[in-house]
């Protein structure tokens, strides 16, 4: 029997037999070793070589300082803020709800985590108000998708530390396709509005915005902090990481004095369970990639969609479509660390630039957390509004849709999508 059918094969039957999919892929990883002859010291090996990244280390601290943020009550805020600025407008709780899911993207870079904390508070509330409950569930799950995009971006670290891409050049290509995203679908939220005859509520007033604003913005330096040191040399993103972490555990313990000190191990110890669950799938997702390569599955891959296309905008729609169907049923981090020698291989071989395709891999990949079956953010939404999957999935397709046509944009006009990053960073291209 072929070893890869032997990979591809016990992987699949694990994952028919519920098998959870990081220990799905390392026991199917660990068949093909066997069957290859190969020592079983190769799987320690290939599990501690994905994990030993200094890049990686900004995982765990982007993950503590969205734990300190929503604790912090940094939450509450920034929806205070975005309704003072947007809560006059027809539609303004869909529009809060997506303003919100880009200030928290750009403080914590998890989805799941947005959806959660804004989801519990906005759902409710958006039902309330007259908007169909499936509609507050898919909006909420689609905006939260942000976090995968606007920096800083976990997706976008792990994808820069395996693929030796600059994290710094993703995270500034990150910028002009989140708020495209929030902007679009702030758009379709309006259309909603009009459709259901939802009135806008309240007045805007300047003071208020005013006073919602101060109180709003020191956790807003944050993205400030990450990037500008990025952007100016003063430190990398791992740097920059544990830097925002020190700002924001300033904010929740001394300046807001929302959590007090004796929550600090219990924050920490649950960041450390978040974080140990994903890294173990980049351990085993790791394996996996290096048997892809060992094999040659990665340059045959490469070769056939070589005989399909070699237009570049053909190549990079076909690896689009691909990983839309991937996200249904892998982590957007198991798939990036899977398959990404065989994405490097396309760029290569087509001359594609490495963070042109980056970008379009990152923004497809989120779209796996709002399309079922694996659709993290929408079942967390269904969750919380009590809407079944397939409707929530129904009323989701619409927002699925902007964000494809953002994709599609930036496959078509590099120049404009790449130009920030381009600027900040030339060496990188």
């Amino acid at each position: 029997m072929s070893p890869l059918i032997t990979l591809i094969g016990s992987f699949l039957i694990l994952i028919g037999l519920s098998v959870p999919i990081a220990f799905a892929i390392g026991l199917a990883s660990i068949l093909t070793i066997m069957q290859l002859g190969l020592p079983l010291t190769s799987v320690v090996n290939q599990m501690f070589a994905s994990i030993n990244s200094f890049p990686l280390l900004a995982v765990p601290f982007f993950l503590l300082l969205g734990r300190l943020m929503n604790d912090g009550g940094i939450t509450d805020r920034l929806l205070r803020f975005a309704d003072s600025t947007v809560g006059h407008v027809r539609g303004g709780l869909g529009h809060i709800n997506v303003m919100v899911s880009m200030m928290f993207a750009s403080l914590s870079g998890s989805a799941a985590a947005d959806t959660a904390s804004v989801g519990a508070v906005l759902i409710p509330a958006m039902k309330k108000s007259g908007y169909p409950a499936p509609f507050a569930v898919a909006l909420t799950a689609a905006s939260s998708v942000l976090g995968g995009i606007i920096p800083p971006s976990i997706l976008m670290v792990i994808y820069g530390a395996f693929g030796n891409v600059s994290v710094g050049a993703l995270f500034m290509g990150g910028i002009l396709p989140g708020i495209l995203v929030g902007l679009m679908q702030m758009g379709y939220v309006y259309y909603i509005a009009r459709k259901h005859d939802i009135k806008a509520t309240g007045k805007f007033s300047f003071r208020q915005m005013g006073r919602t604003a101060i109180t709003a913005a020191p956790p807003m330096v944050l993205p400030l902090v990450v990037l500008g040191g990025i952007t100016l040399g003063v430190f990398t993103a791992t740097e920059a990481a544990s830097v925002a972490v020190l700002v924001g555990v300033l904010l929740a313990f001394v300046f807001y004095r929302a959590i007090r000190f004796r929550q600090l191990p219990s924050i920490l110890s649950d960041s450390v369970v978040a974080f140990s669950l994903p890294m173990f799938a980049v351990a085993s997702a790791g394996i996996m990639g290096w048997l892809i390569s060992y094999l040659g599955i990665a340059q045959e891959v490469a070769n056939f969609i070589l005989t399909v296309t070699q237009s570049r905008v053909g190549i990079m729609l076909l690896v689009m479509l691909f990983m839309l169907v991937i996200g249904t049923v892998l982590s957007p981090v198991t798939a990036v660390i899977i398959f990404l020698p065989i994405i490097q291989g396309l760029c290569i071989a087509a001359d594609i630039n490495q963070v042109h395709m980056a970008l379009v891999v990152v923004l497809s990949l989120t779209l796996g957390l709002i399309t079922p079956p694996y659709g993290i953010c929408l079942l967390i939404a269904t969750q919380i509004g009590e809407v079944s999957m397939p409707r929530a999935f129904m009323a989701v397709i619409p927002l699925i849709v902007l964000i494809m046509s953002i994709i599609i944009a930036m496959i078509l006009l590099p120049s404009v999508f790449l130009y920030l990053p381009q600027l900040v960073f030339p060496k990188a291209f």
